[in-house]
């Protein structure tokens, strides 16, 4: 197999710092289950960044040779798959293909869509139905499927106005990656960091917790996203004119009918969904614990009697690769905290920086952090566990640097290979999508103004809410 460039050098980086750790006259404040971890974590980052080999696979490999050198126990490893994060994740998945089953996604497009008149006006109502459907279908490329044949409908009926075409395309997986922070099932990455806080830090972070903080910004930076997209890859003579969407055009494209009255099954299903996401907000109130309702939500989802979908088609839908990712990375993180690697490697940071330096410095490494690992779930595994030790010797509250990191790391929209839903809108046979220069100019504008925005959450909204920028 040839190297690439940058697969040669995180190659070289990785084998260097190995035989440096090798040595024990270096480094003599370093502990061999220190050193053991930071060689794991070294050759498996590397991996990631520069190999075709499957990020789960390189996860569980890095796992096991941990548990093999005793660095963690085979109960951390095997119990992170029964971690209340996996469950959770599971159970919507089951929930989002009740969902999806029913077809009430079309009916909410085509409600949504369907009373637009102008160009801006298309470009926010889209943008709104994206950022509800982080509520229903967890991770963002399965939201991406569910919103394909609805973009489709919108381009079969725009057919003559072309830069209209690709700007919704653009649109589509720009909001779908910046929406995701609304909610704790919107991205894998977010249980990674919900873990690492709770393992490194004793910090509990739950579902409620989460929308308080992140919805906010998943609304701002959505339609300030969507804004960016609608000027910077259309011209005023394309927004000039008016649109006008009917549900028949979006019908063709959908299996189920998007109008008229709601069936048994969708009935039942939006008040199954409408349940489930009440008892999460409301997890203060009665103290049932988010997995347990999305667990009531899922059996009942999958019930003969009241249930859309067959419990067995339901957990084909289940991303069963990415939840071995997760419960890997989490035996990972684990690994960095009690091998005490994590604080030697903060050990030696600059002291006196400020708490918003020290934030900024968190939001642009998060931010261009896609340009060397494409998985979001590998850049929270690397990056979340580092950045809440960091947060610690810096006297930073390690919440709101954890959740700053994951938020930024969101923006990923540089290349088409750097998330799954740019990828699967960059290339639609018979459409017209977008260009890597329209990605590349989309990027210039939409990074510093996306990590200036979280930057100020973190600084000025969320300790309002909350969580203080120091402890």
């Amino acid at each position: 197999m040839t190297l690439n460039p940058r697969s040669a050098i995180a190659l070289c980086a990785a084998l260097s710092l190995c035989a440096l750790l090798a040595v024990p006259a270096n480094f003599p404040s370093l502990g061999g289950d220190a050193r053991l971890t930071l060689a794991v974590f070294a050759l498996a980052t590397c991996a990631w960044i520069g190999t075709p080999v499957d990020d789960t696979y390189i996860a569980l490999g890095a796992g096991l040779a941990l548990t093999a050198t005793g660095v963690i126990s085979s109960d951390t490893l095997f119990g992170t798959l029964g971690d209340p994060t996996v469950w959770l994740l599971i159970c919507a998945f089951v929930l989002a293909a009740a969902v999806t089953r029913t077809g009430l996604a079309g009916r909410a497009a085509a409600f949504l869509v369907g009373g637009a008149r102008t160009v801006r006006q298309l470009t926010h109502l889209t943008t709104a139905a994206l950022v509800v459907t982080a509520f229903a279908v967890p991770a963002t490329s399965g939201r991406a499927a569910l919103a394909l044949p609805v973009f489709l409908a919108l381009a079969k009926a725009l057919a003559d106005r072309r830069r209209l075409v690709v700007m919704l395309a653009l649109l589509f997986p720009t909001v779908i990656l910046l929406s995701a922070v609304a909610t704790l099932i919107g991205a894998g990455a977010h249980l990674i960091t919900v873990s690492v806080l709770w393992e490194a830090a004793g910090e509990r972070v739950g579902f409620t917790e989460w929308l308080l903080l992140g919805l906010p910004l998943a609304v701002v930076s959505s339609h300030l996203a969507a804004e960016t997209v609608l000027l910077t890859t259309t011209r005023r003579a394309d927004r000039r004119g008016p649109v006008h969407i009917t549900a028949e055009e979006i019908q063709r494209h959908s299996d189920s009918p998007v109008t008229g009255p709601l069936t048994p099954a969708e009935s039942r299903c939006a008040l199954l969904l409408a349940t489930v996401v009440v008892l999460w907000c409301t997890e203060p109130l009665h103290r049932v614990p988010p997995a347990v309702v999305a667990l009531i939500g899922a059996v009942v989802a999958a019930s003969p009697a009241l249930g859309t979908v067959r419990l067995k088609d339901a957990l084909r839908t289940v991303p069963w690769p990415l939840l071995l990712f997760m419960a890997a990375t989490m035996a990972m993180g684990v690994a960095l905290t009690d091998s005490g690697a994590a604080g030697w490697l903060v050990s030696g940071l600059p002291e006196g920086v400020g708490p918003v330096a020290f934030l900024a410095v968190v939001v642009a490494v998060s931010t261009v952090a896609h340009l060397a690992l494409q998985s979001r779930s590998a850049r929270s595994s690397v990056l979340v566990p580092l950045v809440v030790a960091a947060a610690v010797a810096a006297g930073v509250n390690p919440v709101a640097a954890a959740l700053a990191s994951t938020a930024a790391a969101g923006f990923c929209h540089t290349l088409p290979a750097s998330a799954k839903p740019v990828a699967l809108f960059a290339e639609l046979p018979g459409t017209p999508t977008y260009t890597p220069r329209d990605l590349l100019r989309l990027s210039v504008v939409l990074a510093p103004l996306t990590a200036a925005l979280v930057l100020f959450f973190a600084v000025a909204v969320w300790p309002l809410l909350g969580v203080p920028v120091t402890p």
